[in-house]
């Protein structure tokens, strides 16, 4: 198993360089405040620009317009997969807010109103990031009044089921903190049991789901399928049986529809390529069959595919299953920056003298990297587990094996990037949580390009580098997995930006450049970061988890010669490196042990390093960092709406051009999808 998705950063660990007092209000000028759309709870909403579609091909217009629809089709199904009443609360929620009657400024309405969009965004009722439930601030009475007022065809009971019934079964999954209290829970006894997202049937174990995967592997397969990867695994009879996402299957009408838009971009290809039309055929009749060595087929193809507009869509990440088996559904449409390529390429092309260069052990190495291909790319649609919060990076596929045969696909989401940075400016952050005009100074003269390019190293190089030894089992580190995956791709980054071949291969400008990342990543791992957890809690988040790891067992390791210091300055603490060189050699110390983690299949080991450093919060630094962060009047989450594509058509209805807009506001936006991308039945048992 294979995690390759890094989930947006933040504002924490982006550029931010501004000369806000504490306290003090700002003024955001028009650049920045076009990149703002919404802010409710702890998010904000923004919005991303695609900048170059409109000098793009006809012909690529209408691929991305195709896509685009694909890309939305399956948003009821990431519902559904979060939890089993999520269509039936958002279905709720929607029709209450549209059909109210009464004081749309009272407090219980306005509270119903930011929970609808928590749910919206989060993509059902745990946070898209900490895993926990989220609590609405109306009352019960509110809820149970307003349900109850509705037009009976708006509310969505089951068969047989009064609005009274409906009403006492929804209540408790939304407002019992204790009742389905995490999407996925890591910390449990058992994590399959103690989860409340919806790839597993009542009853079923942890236990029982190792045991019925094992017995579909054979040790000496080398190409081994995913198994598990799309369907749900319930109980009947007794008997453990698996409900395949697919066509006919489980979720087909909303499968029906992305396919129906796959087909339509199949049949309007131009000058496809080699690879293209295997590529889409692959994927249309893998989601019709379900047959996991079609979707094996359709990756190879995917790799090879080098096309100017590029896409994901289907079952895709593990990150929401604790135990990295079942798949959550996402779609990115896409086109290439070609200017911003060339750096890419430049990492890709020399992808072997990293991997032989590599602090790694020598039995752990590749002796040949193939197919490293890497990109910078302009996004131009989310959807999905990748929406409205989004990744900056991906790297794909998962199967090692492929990896290892055909090669892997690499992209750093510039444009992306972009919108968070300059939406991040004059947020008072850095004179807050830097600790001196040197590191701010850094910061502001290479922030940016260092995070791009720690991206572009974790992507392209640090996923595709390093192999497991014969006959160890891809998900041999189970629930670890995630963690450690991404700790490794991150400290593969960490450890060659500092690199002297980086300058001399002219991707950075100065040999001094990379002091701005380690800043900035080990402020974010030991400090920052922890303003997304809530007091008390432990970091469930895998991203969040290698992070803190890294940082830590960094931070620990270099005690003795002072290399890293927690330094308190009137009262607050700053994170302070003495010894960039030092720091540089134990990123390398750790890579090399989490290489041999992964390499060997160690699940003790890996649980050991996770449990010491990943997941306990320094309770003490972590209320400081929230009082100090409260100050600035800033959200620790952002996401995206997307553009609006329409076709026109001439008189004889040829599609003669695509045009984009960025007008659509984020209740308006969800609202429509929940009207025009909304095929499944509420409950999909």
């Amino acid at each position: 198993m294979k995690k390759n998705l890094l989930l947006a950063l933040s504002v924490l660990t982006l550029s931010m360089v501004g000369c806000k007092e504490k306290g003090e209000q700002i003024k955001i000028n028009d650049e920045e405040m076009k990149y703002e759309v919404d802010e409710f709870a702890d998010i904000q909403v923004l919005r991303y620009e695609v900048p170059g579609f409109e000098h793009l091909s006809l012909a690529d217009k209408k691929q991305i317009y195709f896509l685009s629809m694909a890309a939305l089709e399956g948003r009821d199904i990431l519902f559904d997969q979060n939890n089993k009443y999520n269509l039936a609360i958002r279905r709720t929620l929607e029709a209450i807010s549209e059909n109210y009657k009464g004081d749309k400024g009272s407090d219980e309405f306005k509270a119903l109103e930011v929970y609808l969009k928590r749910v919206w965004f989060s993509n059902g009722i745990h946070h898209h990031y900490g895993e926990e439930k989220f609590l609405p601030a109306f009352s019960q009475q509110f809820f149970a009044d307003q349900v109850k007022s509705l037009p009976a065809d708006l509310v969505p009971v089951k068969e047989g089921q009064t609005v009274d019934q409906f009403v006492e079964m929804i209540t408790p999954v939304m407002f019992d903190p204790h009742v389905m209290a995490k999407k996925m829970d890591q910390s449990a006894k058992d994590v399959i049991l103690a989860s409340a997202n919806n790839y597993y049937g009542e009853g079923v174990t942890q236990d029982e789901v190792v045991a019925f995967y094992n017995a579909m592997k054979d040790p000496n397969d080398l190409t081994p399928l995913s198994y598990g990867l799309n369907s749900r695994l319930v109980k009947e009879n007794g008997v453990l049986t698996e409900k395949v996402w697919n066509v006919k299957g489980l979720y087909s009408p909303a499968i029906e529809r992305v396919v129906y838009w796959l087909e339509e971009a199949l049949r309007n290809l131009h000058n496809p390529g080699p690879y293209r039309e295997e590529m889409l055929s692959l994927l249309i009749y893998y989601y019709k069959t379900g047959d996991l060595s079609l979707f094996d087929k359709y990756c190879i193809a995917w790799v090879e595919d080098e096309g100017k507009v590029d896409f994901v869509n289907g079952f895709t990440e593990v990150y929401g299953d604790a135990l990295g088996i079942k798949a959550s559904w996402e779609s990115i449409v896409n086109f290439r920056n070609e200017n911003a390529t060339k750096r890419t390429k430049i990492i890709s092309d020399n992808a072997q003298w990293f991997e032989d260069n590599s602090p790694m052990d020598s039995r752990f190495r590749k002796e040949k990297v193939k197919g490293v291909s890497a990109k910078v790319i302009t996004v131009a649609q989310l959807g999905g587990d990748c929406y409205p919060a989004t990744p900056i990076g991906i790297n794909l596929p998962n199967a090692d094996w492929i990896r290892k045969e055909h090669g892997s696909k690499s992209v750093t989401i510039e444009n992306i990037m972009e919108a968070y940075d300059k939406a991040s400016l004059h947020t008072g952050f850095n004179d807050e949580f830097v600790y001196s005009d040197v590191e701010k100074e850094s910061l502001s003269k290479f922030g940016f390009i260092t995070d791009v390019l720690h991206t572009d190293l974790h992507e392209c190089l640090g996923h595709g580098s390093g192999k497991l030894l014969p006959g160890v089992d891809p998900n041999a580190l189970g629930e670890q997995s995630s963690t450690i995956e991404e700790t490794r791709a991150d400290l593969f980054g960490l450890y060659y930006i500092a690199d002297a071949k980086i300058v001399e291969l002219g991707i950075l400008p100065d040999s001094e450049a990379y002091k701005a990342e380690y800043y900035k990543f080990m402020m974010n791992g030991l400090m920052t970061q922890l303003v997304r957890i809530e007091p008390g809690k432990d970091i469930e988040e895998a991203h969040m988890r290698n992070r803190q790891l890294i940082a830590r067992w960094v931070y620990e390791k270099g005690r003795a010669d002072n290399v890293v210091e927690l330094k308190v300055r009137d009262g607050e603490t700053f994170v302070v490196i003495n010894d960039y060189e030092k720091l540089r050699g134990l990123f390398g110390e750790l890579l090399a042990e989490i290489q041999r983690i992964k390499s060997e299949g160690d699940y003790a080991a890996a649980k050991a390093i996770v449990d010491a450093y990943a997941v306990k919060v320094d309770q003490k630094l972590h209320a400081e960092v929230l009082a100090r962060y409260k100050g600035l009047n800033m959200k620790p989450y952002r996401g995206f709406v997307n553009p609006v594509y329409s076709l026109v058509k001439d008189d004889k209805g040829e599609i003669v051009d695509v045009t984009i807009s960025y007008d659509e506001g984020y209740a308006e936006q969800m609202l429509r999808y929940s009207k025009e991308f909304s095929t499944l039945p509420t409950y999909n048992d």
